[in-house]
């Protein structure tokens, strides 16, 4: 039985440890310090805990951590990859490598978006490597659609409706 559950103050460091897990580099990938303090990826946990950033983590049976799910919004002059407008905050996830397969990730998905609709938002959306099939596709069964092109990334959307 996996819970989800907010992050707590003292689990930052499992946020940026996903952070880094999120970026798909399939060879060569910088270490975490590197990666996670170049300028386009550090605004990614830069003064994390502003208003409109929201944090959840998946718990396995062991009371391991195994994977993540969150988002933040961006403005038009410090756009994210997955940028589409002020009000519409960018989402990541990742998924520790022993718990991937195992419907964590959807489970994780499926609560940030009921919570984006709980916090007012009209839509969320992403940024995805185009080789990472898997992901595209999870994407797509959840609801999200492709909006645009970002350097090498797909900007995908999901348009949050009270169901």
């Amino acid at each position: 039985m996996i819970e989800i559950r907010n992050l707590e103050e003292n689990e930052y460091e499992f946020l940026l440890d996903m952070l880094y897990e999120s970026i798909h580099i399939p060879e060569n990938k910088p270490t975490r310090e590197e990666l996670l303090n170049l300028p386009h990826i550090r605004k990614y946990h830069e003064n994390w805990g502003r208003e409109g950033d929201q944090v959840l983590i998946a718990i396995d049976e062991e009371n391991q951590k195994v994977g993540a799910v969150w988002y933040r919004l961006f403005e038009e002059n410090n756009k994210g990859y997955g940028y589409v407008d002020d009000n519409t905050p960018e989402l990541g996830i990742a998924v520790v490598e022993k718990g991937r397969g195992k419907g964590i990730g959807t489970l994780l998905m499926n609560k940030i978006m009921q919570l984006a609709m709980t916090d007012g938002y009209k839509s969320i959306s992403l940024s995805v490597d185009p080789d990472n099939r898997n992901a595209v596709h999870i994407y797509n069964k959840l609801g999200f659609q492709e909006y645009g092109i970002s350097g090498t990334s797909i900007t995908m959307v999901y348009r949050c409706s009270k169901h």
